[in-house]
């Protein structure tokens, strides 16, 4: 069952703006893919690519800063996903519009709600109590 691609607070605020600012612009950019005629979709899945790989580089950055012991495993899902958005695209380019979609319709939303209660929730855990001992 799939979702739509809409901010919800329950689900995804952890209360650290550089997450929740980064995490609603992701949402926004599936919704946009989701509404996204033929012609507009390339250039937006495009978009999203190089969003998703700022925003992951971003994390990394934190979770290193931080010394987080997490980082191999949140990092290897984050290196994961980006190499599928990656193939997508390149799938994308050679005209198979209708599974990168389906993709974006069917998966990507679960993936990111996932992601967000697993890993980034307690990374931004670790990131909190780190400023509380600061």
């Amino acid at each position: 069952m799939t979702h739509p691609a809409a901010w919800d607070d329950a689900r995804h605020t952890l209360g650290m703006a550089e997450f929740d600012d980064t995490h609603r612009e992701f949402i926004a950019q599936v919704a946009a893919l989701n509404a996204a005629s033929a012609a507009e979709f390339p250039a937006l899945f495009q978009t999203l690519v190089a969003h998703t790989r700022e925003h992951f580089i971003a994390e990394g950055k934190l979770m290193r800063e931080s010394k987080y012991r997490g980082l191999p495993e949140h990092e290897g899902e984050h290196h994961r996903v980006l190499g599928e958005l990656q193939q997508l695209n390149r799938s994308l380019k050679r005209g198979h519009l209708p599974l990168v979609r389906a993709y974006v319709k069917q998966g990507l939303m679960d993936w990111f709600d996932t992601h967000v209660a697993m890993m980034d929730a307690a990374l931004a855990m670790h990131l909190k109590k780190q400023k509380e001992t600061a």
